[in-house]
């Protein structure tokens, strides 16, 4: 299906809007309340992950097919292989079958889990039995995709002996592991994160609690692409946000800060404003804790004619599709000149014009439909 997008007047300023449920909290908290039916949940998000990880929670087949969704994958991974008496084969779309979980399986192997490749070894689809693990110490790489490591997090404490997780080498992402345990935090469960150290020892609920997901800051980074692309003055109000959020992707108040964004708080509500001030033309940051916010940044800053060079991007290949090569696929043929490598982006700064009616593939990921999006206020897309 082709949708052509054209904002020729720009978006009208003093909208206010509310973003649903923040899929990385919604998706660990529905793990959470799988395994701790007294846990209430307000303010979930809808994306199609978060529908994907409802569904597999709630089957009853013996197959369970996630799609495109990664976080849904790895998830319920380890939530099957700690599930006594389930067997499933968790399986997906054609690119889940190309993404690895090699790291996760044989984690979960070395904790007694029943585990067993259909297809590739190291890829899914993969035959799960559950059962009761009865080791409770593993190690495992720390500069893989955080979740992982959060997957593990995420059933720890039902696991008989708890778990002692061990980070090797320098951790990637390193926010989403503090939202996995923050979460268990709220729930009143206790942990320890020392060094490269996680201890979570077993435990349980016993009262019912609710818990309220925040807004998503990812979605709202496509909101901050639009101001910056807009003229000084527009400004949107987004519901739900917090300046203490458990979200890594809150650092995108800071980032657009250099694009020329101000970010204010109001009564839970975030105030984004463009504002008049000149702004460096060439800048560079570290996305290592915060990949998700790659794609839409280097379209900012394309649209904007500026440089950038975006370092810590080595996750973003194996997500729902390569995602630095798609970036600088779909780029490229708008006008701009675009360098990648294993773990880096570098955006060429440029006047010239941008190309009108370009044809962008989105590679099935929503990232880079909602990334290019905002380009609508600068030229034709479909």
């Amino acid at each position: 299906m082709n949708l052509t997008i054209h904002a020729p007047e720009g978006i009208r300023s003093g909208l206010i809007l509310r973003i649903s449920g923040s899929k990385s909290e919604s998706n660990r908290l529905l793990i959470l309340q799988a395994l701790y039916p007294l846990l209430r949940l307000n303010n979930l998000g809808d994306a199609d992950d978060i529908r994907a990880m409802q569904k597999g929670l709630h089957s009853t087949e013996n197959v369970v097919d996630v799609g495109h969704a990664g976080t849904t994958m790895r998830f319920l991974t380890a939530y099957f292989a700690t599930s006594p008496g389930r067997t499933v084969e968790l399986t997906g779309s054609a690119r889940m079958q190309e993404r690895p979980i090699g790291v996760l399986v044989e984690a979960l192997r070395q904790l007694g889990a029943d585990i067993a490749y259909t297809q590739n070894e190291g890829y899914p689809p993969i035959l799960i039995h559950g059962r009761s693990l009865t080791e409770n110490e593993v190690e495992i790489p720390a500069n893989i995709s955080s979740q992982y490591i959060s997957a593990l997090l995420l059933v720890a404490a039902r696991l008989p002996k708890g778990l002692v997780l061990k980070l090797d080498g320098m951790i990637t992402s390193r926010p989403y592991i503090e939202m996995t345990l923050s979460l268990l935090g709220r729930m009143g469960f206790t942990y320890t994160f020392e060094g490269a150290e996680i201890r979570i020892p077993p435990q349980d609920l016993h009262d019912e609690i609710t818990l309220t997901v925040e807004s998503d800051w990812s979605s709202a980074s496509y909101y901050y692409s639009f101001i910056a692309l807009s003229d000084p003055g527009t400004e949107v109000r987004l519901r739900s946000y917090y300046p203490d959020s458990l979200q890594g992707d809150r650092a995108v108040a800071d980032i657009y800060e250099n694009l020329g964004v101000s970010t204010t708080f109001e009564n839970g509500d975030l105030v984004l404003r463009k504002v008049s001030s000149e702004r460096p033309t060439k800048m560079e940051f570290d996305l290592q804790n915060t990949p998700d916010l790659a794609q839409t940044l280097a379209v900012t800053c394309f649209g904007l004619g500026r440089s950038c060079h975006l370092k810590g991007l080595h996750t973003l290949k194996i997500k729902e599709t390569d995602r630095l090569l798609a970036l600088q696929t779909e780029l490229e043929k708008m006008g701009a000149r675009v360098h990648v490598t294993e773990d880096t982006l570098k955006l060429e700064e440029t006047n010239a014009m941008i190309r009108e009616g370009i044809s962008i593939d989105t590679y099935h990921d929503h990232r880079m439909a909602m990334a290019f999006a905002p380009l609508a206020l600068r030229t034709t897309l479909t």
